[in-house]
């Protein structure tokens, strides 16, 4: 469950059994303000909190696993520098049950991959159907041969830069998730949810 998903989810449990905000919280051994918080998809529930959540609210939020959790973080984020989405969604799916960090970010690895993986896609189609259109039509008009040597040389800057951003994001959403800061990836598909 991402963050609004839980959210909505223990609103609809508190509301079935009967509980205010302030009661749960009392349960929880935790603020009010916290459970709004939770409630609202503003912040994640720690372990503590979303054990006591699940007790109180009858209700398996996933298993919380949390002994080498960095660790799959950041194998999972480092793991986007490789334009493959295979090794990501290994991780992902081996430890998603085990903590609900694991899945939330290994879900937007996934949906980044999957982008990068279209745009390289789309770039090397173009880079083969572009010069190999040109080149034939070279054949029938010789003055556009400069243009297909230049497509030709061209392509390999997009993916270069498509390279360079993959690995930039991958670590800086490292360091984000080994800081405990929210990670993002810009211009991601949420194919995956």
């Amino acid at each position: 469950m991402n963050q609004p998903d839980l959210g909505l989810k223990i609103i609809e449990l508190r509301q079935q059994k009967g509980l205010t905000q302030e009661k749960l919280a009392e349960y929880c051994e935790v603020s009010t303000r916290t459970i709004q918080r939770i409630e609202s998809g503003e912040v994640e529930p720690r372990s503590f909190t979303r054990n006591s959540l699940g007790n109180i609210l009858e209700f398996d939020f996933g298993r919380e696993n949390t002994g080498n959790e960095s660790l799959w973080l950041a194998l999972l984020h480092l793991s986007s520098a490789v334009s493959v989405v295979f090794i990501p969604l290994l991780l992902w799916s081996w430890k998603k049950d085990q903590s609900y960090k694991v899945d939330r970010q290994g879900r937007q690895v996934l949906n980044f991959q999957i982008t990068m993986m279209l745009l390289l896609f789309v770039f090397t189609l173009v880079w083969i159907v572009i010069p190999s259109a040109l080149m034939m039509a070279q054949g029938l008009d010789r003055g556009a041969g400069w243009i297909a040597n230049i497509f030709t040389l061209l392509p390999p800057l997009p993916l270069i830069f498509l390279a360079i951003f993959t690995s930039y994001q991958a670590v800086v959403n490292t360091v984000r998730a080994l800081s405990d800061r929210p990670v993002h990836y810009p211009l991601s598909l949420p194919l995956v949810r």
